[in-house]
C-alpha cells in the first residue's frame, strides 16, 4: 500500500466526486444518484451512474466501475500513485509515498524521463550540423526559429544508434529505452533507434509531460510518419497533439487538422485552438478528449478523396457525442497550410474568414450530395432527396430539420411535406435500427463482460447471482456480516473471482477495518474486476439486507454449490468406469 488507510479515507471524504467527474461527464441527477454518458465507451442513452454517497461510479453499459481513484486512472491513464497525488493537490494534501515503491509508478516515471531527454537530444540534432537538411524544409515551409523552440521540433539523426548511445551515456537502460519505444531490438539482439533521419514532433500531454513523438520523412519514404507505438505513458487513440497549447487557449472551439505541420503553421499564424490527429482515423477516445475542452470541433482535413472520407466519418463521431461540428472549405490549396503560405501576407485574415464562414456538418454533407446528382432531371432530383433526407434524419433538432427542409424545397421545387414524411420515415427506420443495434451491443457487451471479468457465470448463473447478493449485504450492512460469516466460508463459493471477494472483505472485518475498494491489492483483483466490485455493491436495497433474502441467498447458495459436488463426483466415477472398460477391452 503506497499510502496509509487513514490518508486515503480522509482524502475521499474531502474529494467531492460530483465535482471531478461533471469536468468529464455531463451528469444530472435522478434521485440521489446522477447520471450521463459514458466517457469509456460510445453510447446514446445514458448508463453511466455517480453514487455521491459512497463516492463510487458504475456503468451498466459496459461494466466500468470503481471509485474517484479509479475513475481518474481510466479518464487520465494516471497509475495509482498519480490519481491519489492529483487528488490530495486538489484538495490541499500532501501525499507522501511511502517506502514501498510502486513498479510501475517508477516505470512511468523513468518514460517521462527518457521521453524529455529523447526531445532535448532530437532539438539538439536539429540545431547542429547534422540537422540542416531538416532545417531547411521547415524554412521551406516558412516555420520560423521561435515556432520551432515553441513545439520543441527536433531531428533523428540518420545513424541507427545514435539517440540509443546517447541514452546509455545517460544512466539509462536498454530495458527502459525500448518501453518507451525509442528504439527497437535488432534480429541479432542489438538496441537501435526507431526513428532514423526524420523530423521529430514531440507529442506532450495536458500536464505537461513529453509522452511520445511523430517522426516525419524528409524524402519520399514510405511510411511518410512514424509514430510512437503504446507505451506506459502514451495511447494513441487518447491523445492529440499540440492540445497542451489549445487548451489554454481561452476559445471554446477547436480547429482539428490532420496532420502535425499544418497544427504547427496554424499556431504560428495565429490559430492557438488548434490541434491534429496522429497519423489515424479519429477515435472514440480522442473526441471524448476533444469534449472536455471545447463545445465546438472545427474539422479542417485535406482536401483529398481520402481527407474528406476521414472528415465524414469525424462529423458523424462528434455530433454523436454532442459535440458541435463545423467544416472547413478551403479553396485551390489542399490543406491550411498551403492556403496560407498561398495566401501571403493576407493569408492568416483570408483563413480566419474560411473558420467564420464554415459550415455546419449537415450542410456540408447536402452541397457534398448536391455536387453528386444532377437534379436538373428527375431521376438526379429523386436521388439527392432520397440521400438528403437521409442526411436529415439523423439530424436531432426539430429546428434544423425544418430549416434543411425548406432550403431542399426552395432547390428542387418539391412540396416541403413530401420531403419531411420521407426524413420521418427514415428517423423511424434509424430509431428500429439503432434499438436493435442497442440490444445487440448490449448482449454482446454482457457477454464479454462476464467471460472477462467472471468466466465461471455464465455456467454457473444461479450460484453467481446468489453470490453477489451475499456479498451486497455484506458490503453493505456489515450489522449482519457476522451471521453471514458463521454460516458460510470461502469453500461454498461456486466462482473463483466471488470466493476471492468474500475472502477479502472477510480479512477486512477481521481487522475490524470498513471495505473500501481503494485499499484493494492490484495484485490481488484488476481495475475490471474493481469495476464488478463496484457494481455489486451499488445493486444493494434495503430489501436485500432481510433475514429472509439472506436466508434464501445462503440456501440458494450452498444448493448450487452440493449440485456441482455431486456433478464432479459423477463425472470422477464415469472416468473412473469408462478407464476400467478400456481396460477390460485391451485384455
Amino acid at each position: 500500500m503506497m499510502f496509509s488507510e487513514d490518508f486515503i479515507s480522509e482524502l475521499k471524504e474531502r474529494t467531492n466526486v460530483e465535482e471531478i467527474i461533471s469536468e468529464y461527464v455531463n451528469i444530472s441527477r435522478k434521485g440521489k444518484n446522477l447520471i450521463g454518458l459514458c466517457p469509456f465507451h460510445a453510447e446514446r442513452t445514458p448508463s453511466f451512474c455517480v453514487y455521491p454517497n459512497n463516492g463510487s461510479f458504475y456503468c451498466f453499459g459496459c461494466g466500468i466501475g470503481g471509485d474517484i481513484i479509479t475513475f481518474l486512472r481510466l479518464a487520465e491513464h494516471f497509475d495509482y500513485v498519480e490519481a491519489v497525488k492529483y487528488l490530495a493537490e486538489r484538495v490541499g494534501m500532501n501525499a507522501v509515498v511511502s517506502d514501498e515503491e510502486n513498479e510501475v509508478h517508477k516505470q512511468k516515471s523513468l518514460v517521462y524521463k527518457v521521453n524529455r531527454d529523447a526531445a532535448k537530444f532530437f532539438y539538439n540534432s536539429l540545431m547542429s550540423n547534422r540537422g540542416v537538411e531538416a532545417l531547411n524544409y521547415l524554412k521551406n515551409r516558412h516555420i520560423l526559429p521561435k515556432t520551432v523552440k515553441h513545439f520543441g521540433l527536433g531531428y533523428a539523426p540518420p545513424k541507427g544508434y545514435a539517440l540509443t548511445d546517447y541514452l546509455k551515456r545517460l544512466g539509462y537502460s536498454e530495458e527502459i529505452i525500448i518501453l518507451a519505444n525509442l528504439a527497437t531490438k535488432t534480429r541479432y539482439s542489438k538496441c537501435r533507434d526507431r526513428f532514423e533521419g526524420r523530423l521529430m514532433f514531440p507529442i506532450i500531454d495536458v500536464r505537461g509531460n513529453v509522452i511520445a513523438f511523430g517522426g516525419r520523412a524528409l524524402k519520399n519514404e514510405i511510411p511518410k510518419y512514424i509514430n510512437t507505438s503504446d507505451t506506459p505513458v502514451f495511447k494513441k487513440s487518447s491523445n492529440l497533439f499540440a492540445l497542451n497549447f489549445a487548451k489554454n487557449s481561452g476559445q471554446n472551439k477547436i480547429i482539428l487538422t490532420e496532420g502535425y505541420m499544418d497544427a504547427v503553421s496554424l499556431h504560428q499564424s495565429g490559430f492557438p485552438n488548434t490541434v491534429a490527429g496522429l497519423g489515424t482515423a479519429l477515435t472514440l477516445g480522442q473526441v471524448k478528449l476533444l469534449g472536455r475542452y471545447s463545445d465546438e470541433v472545427i474539422l479542417s482535413y485535406d482536401a483529398d478523396e481520402a481527407g474528406q472520407k476521414a472528415a465524414k466519418k469525424a462529423m458523424d463521431m462528434l455530433r454523436e457525442n454532442g459535440i458541435n461540428v463545423k467544416v472547413l472549405s478551403i479553396p485551390k490549396a489542399k490543406d491550411p497550410d498551403e492556403y496560407i503560405r498561398l495566401n501571403g501576407k493576407d493569408g492568416t485574415i483570408k483563413f480566419k474568414n474560411l473558420i467564420d464562414n464554415s459550415k455546419s456538418d449537415t450542410e456540408f454533407k447536402l452541397e457534398s450530395l448536391k455536387i453528386k446528382f444532377d437534379i436538373s432531371s428527375s431521376e438526379g432530383k429523386i436521388k439527392y432527396l432520397t440521400e438528403a433526407a437521409k442526411v436529415l434524419s439523423s439530424c436531432e433538432s426539430a429546428i434544423e430539420r425544418d430549416i434543411f427542409s425548406s432550403k431542399l424545397c426552395d432547390e428542387t421545387g418539391i412540396n416541403k411535406s413530401a420531403i419531411s414524411l420521407q426524413i420521418e420515415k427514415y428517423r423511424k427506420m434509424n430509431f428500429k435500427k439503432h434499438k436493435k443495434n442497442e440490444f445487440k451491443n448490449i448482449s454482446k457487451l454482457t457477454a464479454a463482460i462476464n467471460d472477462k471479468v467472471n468466466k465461471e457465470k455464465r455456467e454457473n448463473l444461479r450460484a453467481a447471482c446468489a453470490e453477489e447478493s451475499v456479498l451486497s449485504c455484506i458490503i453493505n450492512n456489515p450489522d449482519i456480516a457476522n451471521n453471514i460469516f458463521s454460516r458460510i466460508s470461502e469453500d461454498e463459493f461456486v466462482t473463483d473471482l466471488n470466493k476471492r471477494i468474500y475472502r477479502s472483505i472477510k480479512n477486512f472485518s477481521e481487522q475490524n477495518k470498513s471495505f473500501d475498494v481503494s485499499f484493494l491489492s492490484e495484485k490481488e483483483f484488476s481495475l475490471e474486476e474493481i469495476g464488478r466490485i463496484t457494481k455489486i455493491t451499488c445493486l444493494y436495497t434495503p430489501n436485500m439486507g432481510t433475514r429472509e433474502s439472506v436466508n434464501e441467498y445462503i440456501d440458494t447458495l450452498l444448493e448450487e454449490k452440493r449440485k456441482k459436488n455431486i456433478k464432479n463426483e459423477n463425472s470422477e466415477s464415469e472416468i473412473k468406469k469408462y478407464i476400467e472398460n478400456l481396460k477390460k477391452i485391451k485384455k
